[in-house]
């Protein structure tokens, strides 16, 4: 029987059929738009084609509307001139605002009122195109007995990419909603919907199945393969064997965290022999990189110097080139991004993302802004390795640190100056021709500070983030066509990532801060110090070494300072179970006055007087909002797909 594929099919499993009704009409399509399968899979340049629209289902969730939200845990808070995105309705309990009909702006990278595959970053949506994508992956597999005309090392491609796929939109879509249906067919649309929802780890294991089959399958580098040499130098994005090896191990994680175990078997603590398996992905990954030899295109594999620690997350003045590669450690070209999407819109990051980190006054416009909390700004510890002081407290000095609530920005780590404003950073270079507008050239965040008021447009915190912008980035040193080569684009998995999931799935596994997986030659602790040698911090001290419960407190700072907003604090949080808890439900301001002499020079030496923490807001959660609910429409597609608990 000759069948046929419809290019633009969008049936996606349980969602689509809520969300479209009859697939009869939208699926009809011009006679010149359908292709028999033979045609489609015959040979590798078509079924590469076909495949190449799973690239075009990964959310940019950094540029997936005018501003972005993508930090929902305790460690940012956002301006109160809006309240359209997710983070207030995360503060206020509402985890119903992810889903499009709770958001009346479509502003979300999860849900929204328009999706497709296409060039428009707007409607990238995880939960539609995770399905779609998936349906997808799932009609390639079927038909790779049609992959005829290809050499063994093609269909390997081909087949590699599909199973990654189907493997990441699943783990994606359970690390938020819990175990669902593992779709691995391509499922009838006349027929009614019965798959079950399976628990978490049941899910994990038919997405580790699927990554550790990809990562046997995929090349380390596709430039070095006869297919991949006809696309050679474009080729970065592509699915290959170290992204594959960093999935199933981070799979492996989750599923071995508390949150996740406990939806499983009940047992709220961490699965030991989950975290071992992910510490043998991570190993395998490592052992590649660290051999200086593996390269993505004409990059080495490898950490970026801390100079060039910035192009991680953004580029300037750089033709709008991807960010994730620069200078290395070894001072050549390296990669330390292991898994981002491909971009749309080269001018997004101007005219949206960047400005949602500054007050009004410095670029002219914008309502809706993001400020680090000052309970969050505390993990950033000395710069001898050391936390503030155990109580995490801005306000408490401590002699063992050296930190001194009088002077509360000497000495820290040096991620905290890459970071964070604090009070009496230069914000301008250039010269600022209003002179009425002068006090804005040195950042006065101090309370009752011009950078502090009004609350609707300057910081509530007492700081500001420029992580992912510099400084430079304002309408006095760049004009108002603010920068027009400056593409922010954040990955979803980086090198250093890795090593701090190595850290805990080896300590974890093995129960000691020196736990190690056999095949990788470093410990848990090992892997944190890699970190914190780039940022030229101190190594992690005795005193965090003698039990895992005390280096548990460490790895878990660690990776809340190095991967800071970068959208894993709510996900890492919920599987440790501890969203729910004080003092992780709240958001504080850090309120001070001057003290002295004000320097413009040295800002970090500044002496501050009565420095308190005050709570801005502390957010009422439950054991219900350990989970994300479900779409009202699909659970009542059929019974054995049931709401989340509590919802």
């Amino acid at each position: 029987m000759k069948k046929y594929i419809k290019t633009i099919c969008c049936i996606g499993a349980i969602t689509v059929l809520a969300a479209l009704g009859s697939c009869k009409k939208y699926l009809d399509r011009e006679p010149g738009s359908i292709i028999s399968s033979d045609e489609a899979f015959k040979n590798f340049s078509n079924f590469q084609g076909f495949t190449e629209e799973l690239y075009q289902c990964i959310p940019d969730f950094t540029n997936a509307y005018w501003t972005n939200s993508w930090n929902w845990g305790e460690d940012e808070i956002q301006s109160t001139a809006q309240s359209f995105h997710f983070i207030v309705k995360v503060d206020n309990g509402d985890f119903w605002g992810w889903q499009r009909g709770f958001d009346s702006w479509g502003a979300g990278f999860m849900d929204g009122y328009s999706w497709n595959t296409g060039n428009d970053r707007m409607t990238k949506k995880l939960w539609p195109l995770a399905w779609y994508g998936i349906r997808k992956c799932n009609l390639g597999l079927e038909n790779m007995d049609k992959l005829t005309d290809a050499t063994p090392e093609e269909r390997d491609l081909i087949k590699g990419q599909l199973l990654f796929f189907r493997g990441w939109f699943h783990f994606m879509l359970i690390q938020y909603f819990g175990g669902l249906p593992y779709i691995d067919k391509v499922l009838p649309s006349d027929e009614k919907l019965m798959l079950p929802r399976l628990k978490y780890q049941e899910c994990a294991d038919k997405a580790a199945a699927d990554f550790r089959a990809a990562a046997d399958l995929l090349p380390l580098n596709w430039d070095n393969t006869v297919a991949g040499q006809r696309t050679a130098g474009k080729n970065q994005l592509r699915i290959n064997r170290i992204m594959a090896l960093g999935y199933l191990g981070k799979n492996y994680l989750w599923a071995g965290s508390p949150l996740m175990n406990g939806e499983s078997t009940g047992n709220a603590s961490y699965n030991t022999e989950y975290c071992k398996k992910a510490a043998a992905a991570f190993g395998e990954l490592l052992n590649y990189t660290e051999s200086g030899q593996v390269k993505n295109g004409s990059q080495t594999y490898g950490l970026l110097a801390f100079s060039n620690y910035y192009k991680n997350f953004y580029t300037n003045f750089e033709n709008w080139a991807m960010p994730g590669t620069g200078v290395g450690l070894n001072n050549a070209a390296a990669i330390e991004a292991i898994f981002r999407g491909p971009y749309w819109s080269a001018n997004s990051s101007n005219y949206g993302t960047s400005r949602q980190y500054q007050p009004q006054f410095l670029i002219g416009e914008g309502e809706v802004k993001f400020f680090p909390t000052a309970n969050y700004v505390n993990y950033y510890g000395m710069a001898n390795g050391l936390p503030i002081n155990p109580a995490n407290s801005a306000s408490v000095a401590d002699a063992a640190s050296g930190y001194d609530p009088q002077y509360p920005w000497k000495g820290r780590d040096p991620r905290f100056y890459n970071d964070i404003i604090y009070d009496g950073c230069k914000m301008v270079e250039a010269g600022i021709p209003n002179p009425s507008e002068e006090k804005y050239r040195y950042a006065t965040l101090y309370t009752g500070g011009d950078y502090r008021v009004p609350i609707t447009t300057s910081s509530r915190t007492g700081y500001l983030l420029f992580k992912f912008i510099p400084r430079t980035g304002n309408k006095y040193d760049l004009g108002t066509s603010y920068n027009k080569s400056l593409n922010v684009h954040l990955p979803y998995m980086r090198l250093a990532d890795v090593y701090l999931m190595y850290a805990e799935a080896a300590s974890e596994g093995y129960n000691a801060p020196t736990g190690k997986d056999p095949s990788f030659n470093k410990t848990a602790v090992d892997a944190i110090n890699v970190i914190r040698d780039r940022a030229g911090v101190g190594h992690v001290a005795a005193q965090f070494l003698a039990s895992q419960d005390a280096f548990r407190n460490e790895y878990r700072r660690e990776r809340a300072v190095e991967l800071s907003f970068e959208g894993h604090r709510f996900n890492d949080l919920r599987r440790w179970r501890l969203l729910i808890q004080r003092p992780y439900t709240l958001k504080t301001s850090l309120e001070f006055d001057r003290s002295g002499t004000f320097s413009t020079s040295n800002s970090k030496n500044n002496k501050v007087a009565n420095l308190r923490e005050q709570v801005i807001l502390e957010r009422q959660f439950s054991e219900k909002h350990y989970w994300l609910p479900l779409r009202n429409v699909d659970v009542m597609l059929y019974a054995e797909f049931p709401q989340n608990p509590g919802w």
